[in-house]
């Protein structure tokens, strides 16, 4: 670990790991509000697959493409973390393959009927019927944003 000093910001700079067991990890929270001391730069590594994925043969990642979901937090080009091996139920975000596409939408179970809820005023929830070609492909676990 070292410090790297550019007159009046400094970088902390990792030592590089000896193995490949996941990112460097800062147990100590990063505070979002008045800066808080460092505990001497207490790190751990962490890997993104165990904290992400539960059923590793089950999951699958996809690219959010459009705006119908952006009330529930999924914006274009989100990377989604979906687990196939999990139930779909009421409220739950799911990728589903309706007639020939894929969607991410808000499962509404209700009163026998199956509904695709967006997350976004300007989109219209969309009834699955006998007549569809619909398939849920598993269920939205995570989103991972760029910033």
């Amino acid at each position: 670990m070292s410090k790297k000093t550019n007159k009046a910001l400094t970088f902390f700079i990792p030592t590089p790991p000896e193995n490949n067991l996941g990112a460097i990890y800062f147990d100590t929270g990063i505070s979002a509000g008045f800066p808080s001391p460092a505990d001497d730069f207490k790190q751990d590594r962490l890997s993104l697959d165990s904290e992400l994925i539960k059923n590793k043969e089950a999951t699958f990642f996809a690219r959010v493409s459009g705006q119908s979901m952006i009330d529930a937090g999924l914006n274009d080009n989100d990377l989604l973390v979906i687990d196939r091996s999990l139930t779909p139920e009421h409220n739950r975000i799911a990728v589903c393959f309706l007639d020939g596409e894929f969607t991410v939408k808000r499962l509404r179970v209700e009163k026998g009927e199956v509904w695709l809820q967006p997350e976004n005023k300007n989109y219209k929830p969309i009834q699955i019927t006998p007549e569809n070609d619909f398939v849920i492909w598993g269920i939205v676990t995570n989103v991972i944003k760029k910033v």
